[in-house]
C-alpha cells in the first residue's frame, strides 16, 4: 500500500501536467555580431497558437492570437553535458535532482494531511521513462511509465551507475526550471518566452503544424520521435532509443536543431490556461509577451507551473504529436525528467551590456 501510495505523491509532486491566416514580418537584414553556437532571430510579427488544420491541437494551444517579437540570439541547439559540464566545474552549483528533498516543501503542494512518506523513499533522485509489457488502453495515466529513480539525476541520466560519458554531445536533462536559470545566470543568457521560443520554431513559416510544413511523412528523419507503439515498444526508425546527440536531425529555416522532439525544453513563462484567451481577446498585437502574471492549471491546483515546448523522444502520434510546433506542456518548476533540458537566448541589450 505505501509503496502504491508513494509512487502516486511523487508523481504528482515532478511530473508533468497537461495540455487566421498567420502572417510572419521580418525587419530585413540585421548585421548583427556572431555568436559561437547561437543564431540570429530577425524580430517579427506571427499568430501564435495552434494552425487551423491541426487536428491534434488541444484547446489550450487555442486561439491564436497576433504576436510581435523583437530579434534575439537564441542557440542553435538544446544546452549539451559538455556545457552544462563547464557550469557545474565554475560554480560547483548542485541540480534539484541531487539535493535532500524538503518534505515542508512538497507537503505545500499537496492536499491537506497528506500523510509523509518514508524517509527510505524521500530521497533525491528523478522520473526515468520505462517502458511497459502491454498495450496501455489509457494513456493519460502516466504512472504507468514514469517510475521515480533515486540517485538518477543530470551526470546520472539512467539512474545509479550510469554516467554521460559517450553522452557529451546530448542535451543535458533532469535539470529544473531553476536549474536552467542558474546556468543562463552563470552564461550571461536567460531562457526564451512562450513567444520567441515558438516563433523561432516556426522559422518564419506561416500557419504551419510542423517546423517543416503540414505533411508528417518520413517523420524519422526530421525528428527524433517515438516510432512505434507507446508506450510499449520504438521501432527505432530515427535511430534513437531515447535522447540523440544534439544536429542529429535537419534544422528550421532558422537553423535551429533539434526545436521539435529529442527533448522538451523550458521557457520562462508561467502556465495559465486562460492566457491564450486574454491575449485573443484584447483583438490587438502584443508586443514582447512575457506570459501570464500567474500560475493556473484546473487539473494541478495547488502547482505553479512553467511551460515547455518543443516535445521528446516520447512523443508519438497516438499519444501527444508535441513534435507540433504550438504545442505546449505544464510543468511543476522542481521537477526534473528523462526527457526535459533547454536551450537559452540573448538579447542585443544583454551584448551591449557585457561589452
Amino acid at each position: 500500500m505505501i509503496k502504491i501510495y508513494c509512487n502516486v505523491l511523487l508523481l504528482t509532486l515532478f511530473f508533468i501536467s497537461f495540455g487566421c491566416k498567420s502572417k510572419t514580418e521580418f525587419n530585413g537584414k540585421e548585421n548583427k555580431v556572431k555568436i559561437d553556437g547561437m543564431v540570429w532571430i530577425p524580430g517579427g510579427i506571427y499568430q501564435q497558437g495552434a494552425s487551423s488544420d491541426d487536428k491534434m491541437a488541444l484547446p489550450h494551444e487555442k486561439p491564436k492570437h497576433s504576436v510581435k517579437v523583437d530579434g534575439f540570439y537564441m542557440d542553435i541547439t538544446e544546452v549539451t553535458n559538455n556545457q552544462f559540464s563547464k557550469f557545474i566545474d565554475a560554480t560547483n552549483y548542485i541540480t534539484t535532482a541531487e539535493q535532500p528533498i524538503d518534505w515542508t516543501l512538497i507537503a505545500s503542494q499537496l492536499p491537506p494531511g497528506t500523510p509523509k512518506p518514508h524517509d527510505s523513499i524521500l530521497q533525491p533522485g528523478s522520473l526515468l521513462f520505462k517502458k511497459t509489457k502491454t498495450s496501455v488502453p489509457n494513456l493519460y495515466d502516466f504512472s504507468q511509465w514514469w517510475k521515480w529513480s533515486i540517485g538518477a539525476n543530470w551526470k546520472q541520466p539512467n539512474g545509479i551507475g550510469s554516467t554521460i560519458i559517450g553522452k557529451e554531445n546530448h542535451p543535458v536533462v533532469h535539470v529544473s526550471f531553476k536549474d536552467a536559470q542558474e546556468y543562463c545566470k552563470w552564461a550571461g543568457r536567460r531562457l526564451p518566452t512562450e513567444a520567441e521560443w515558438e516563433y523561432a520554431a516556426r522559422g518564419g513559416k506561416k500557419d504551419m503544424i510542423y517546423f517543416w510544413g503540414n505533411i508528417v511523412e518520413n517523420l524519422s528523419s526530421k525528428v527524433n520521435s517515438w516510432e512505434g507503439e507507446f508506450p510499449v515498444s520504438n521501432s527505432k526508425a530515427d535511430g534513437f532509443e531515447k535522447s540523440a546527440p544534439v544536429m542529429s536531425f535537419p534544422p528550421n529555416d532558422f537553423g535551429l536543431y533539434e526545436i521539435s522532439g529529442n527533448v522538451w525544453e523550458w521557457t520562462s513563462d508561467w502556465y495559465n490556461i486562460n492566457y491564450y484567451s486574454t491575449l485573443a481577446s484584447q483583438k490587438n498585437i502584443s508586443f514582447n509577451p512575457k506570459g501570464a502574471d500567474t500560475a493556473f492549471n484546473p487539473n494541478n491546483p495547488l502547482l505553479s507551473e512553467k511551460i515547455i515546448k518543443g516535445g521528446s523522444f516520447l512523443c508519438n502520434s497516438s499519444y501527444c504529436a508535441s513534435y507540433r510546433v504550438s504545442a505546449r506542456m505544464a510543468t511543476d518548476p522542481d521537477s526534473s525528467l528523462e526527457h526535459l533540458g533547454f536551450r537559452t537566448v540573448l538579447t542585443t541589450e544583454m551584448v551591449t551590456s557585457k561589452n
